[in-house]
């Protein structure tokens, strides 16, 4: 028996495409070694992408004498030459994956041929892809952008945390930039100015995130069992009225409550002024700024919670209630029983990605309050900055990339760990797994 199946692997291991075409599909095997001509031309870039990872470059801009003058030389651009060489990985990357399922292909063609089955024509190659393989030709387009727009800036970030990469002294074109290891994280971690900074922010950035998280939650589970509950009227209005916050654009909702909260012309102090209570110093003091925070984040994002709440509790049948008013439940035990447990089980795993997404809550941080009152003690932070707007000021700012990467690698480690582990814990996630 003729062994094709061999024949077209060792074929499409010799290039791709090959073994398609012995395998009699032509158009398939044509279209596969034009895109193998490109994976070449992608391969010649390999060499110089990796010299430009493993140095960052060799000489930097420079003024060189020609004749009378002195003209700028144009060096090595060392965040070029690290992105530049991460595309070319990467693309290489995919390329050896296309390569691998090229061989596959041929191999399993050509065995079919040996079963006596003739190779598919190009039309049922095509047919198969909008019928059985349809969806996997779909999902490749998001994962090739997941992996350029996604896992690219992850790992650019990661990298840029191992190199000198900050201002003055390590900006390119002018500077070229060095890896130095783990120097970064020991500074970060040791040297007492970063040291105090990145615990201090650090441990606000909890508080702010549970406070945030649970009050938000608790608010619009509030007004969600209010709006529900027996006997209330005009149900559509409330529901109406309290979506309001929200459907006002968050960054003029935070622009409007930065006034209203102002120390020295906004209406709360003045209103508070006439109850014959003192001006509070709701932006300029570092404990009332993040209760000021806190505050607002409940005003903007009780709304959703509560539509969510709301439509959960609808789903739940009177039944149950009846039933458990009938052995003498009171409201409160069955809310116990019924209500709270009902509604967990649907938003548990909205709570943990809420959670984590307060986390890196720029928005409200950064035009609320900028990160003030200011705080000598830190670095590049003030008293309500987080984590998030922290790298944000490192970044924009103080021109510190290499510890920017440095606290982007905790928040990413944080916040993925955090939710990866909660949601596979909550109940719905555990009950999807039981009926797979």
């Amino acid at each position: 028996m003729i062994q094709h199946r061999k024949r077209a692997m060792v074929l499409s291991l010799i290039g791709m495409g090959l073994g398609q075409i012995y395998n009699r599909q032509y158009i398939k095997g044509f279209l596969m070694f034009l895109l193998h001509l490109a994976g070449v031309g992608v391969a010649t870039l390999v060499p110089r992408a990796m010299w430009g990872i493993w140095t960052l470059g060799e000489q930097a801009d420079h003024l060189k004498k020609v004749g009378r003058v002195y003209v700028n030389v144009r060096g090595d651009h060392s965040i070029f030459l690290l992105i530049e060489g991460m595309i070319v990985i990467l693309v290489m990357a995919v390329f050896i994956l296309i390569y691998i399922a090229s061989v596959r292909d041929a191999y399993l063609v050509g065995k079919r041929r040996e079963q006596g089955i003739s190779a598919p024509a190009f039309t049922d190659t095509l047919q198969r892809l909008a019928g059985v393989n349809f969806p996997q030709m779909v999902i490749s387009i998001p994962m090739l952008l997941v992996v350029f727009f996604t896992l690219m800036p992850i790992l650019f970030m990661i990298l840029l945390a191992f190199t000198n990469y900050s201002a003055p002294n390590y900006l390119p074109p002018k500077k070229l930039v060095d890896w130095i290891g783990f120097d970064g994280f020991k500074d970060i971690f040791t040297i007492k100015a970063w040291n105090q900074t990145f615990f201090g922010v650090a441990f606000w950035t909890l508080i702010w995130t549970i406070c945030a998280t649970l009050t938000t939650f608790a608010g619009g589970f509030g007004v969600a069992l209010m709006v529900q509950k027996k006997g209330i009227r005009l149900k559509g209005f409330w529901r109406t009225l309290f979506i309001i916050p929200y459907a006002i654009p968050q960054f003029i909702s935070l622009l409007i409550m930065r006034n209203m909260f102002n120390g020295e012309f906004g209406p709360i102090n003045q209103y508070l002024g006439y109850f014959g209570l003192g001006q509070l110093p709701w932006l300029t003091d570092p404990f009332w700024a993040k209760v000021t925070v806190i505050i607002v984040n409940i005003w903007i994002g009780f709304p959703i919670t509560m539509l969510m709440i709301i439509g959960i509790l609808s789903t739940i049948s009177r039944d149950l209630y009846e039933a458990a008013q009938i052995d003498g439940a009171s409201p409160f035990q069955q809310f116990k029983a019924i209500t709270f447990p009902t509604v967990m089980f649907s938003f548990g795993p909205l709570l943990v990605m809420s959670f984590a997404g307060n986390i890196n809550n720029f928005n409200l941080i950064y035009l609320l309050t900028n990160g003030n009152p200011a705080n000598p003690a830190y670095q590049s932070a003030g008293s309500t900055d987080i984590l998030i707007t922290w790298l944000y000021k490192l970044t924009m700012d103080s021109g510190k990339y290499n510890f920017a990467s440095i606290i982007g690698i905790f928040i990413f480690i944080l916040v993925s760990s955090f939710a990866i582990v909660n949601v596979r814990r909550t109940k719905a996630f555990k009950e999807e797994d039981l009926y797979r």
